[in-house]
């Protein structure tokens, strides 16, 4: 069915993750990869926010985790709650 090539590419990518609109979300806050993606930025970029506090954001950190306010993703992003 898949040459060797095509089923090692398959094992080691990712099917990219899927979120709700950031409308429905109901969690007061949600992980780097969410709001990476309601922000359309790399993970990275927002822990570079996080590190030098310069983003359109503060995270929290929760047990040396950063987690980012569903609030203020919406006033940021302009999105009714």
């Amino acid at each position: 069915m898949f040459n060797k090539r095509e089923s090692e590419n398959m094992a080691t990518h990712q099917a990219p993750q899927q979120f709700p609109p950031l409308e429905l979300v109901t969690k007061p806050n949600v992980d780097t990869a969410a709001a990476a993606y309601y922000f359309t930025r790399q993970q990275q970029t927002l822990r570079g926010w996080a590190c030098h506090e310069n983003g359109p954001i503060r995270p929290l950190r929760i047990n040396g985790r950063l987690a980012w306010p569903v609030s203020e993703l919406r006033r940021v992003l302009g999105v009714p709650a």
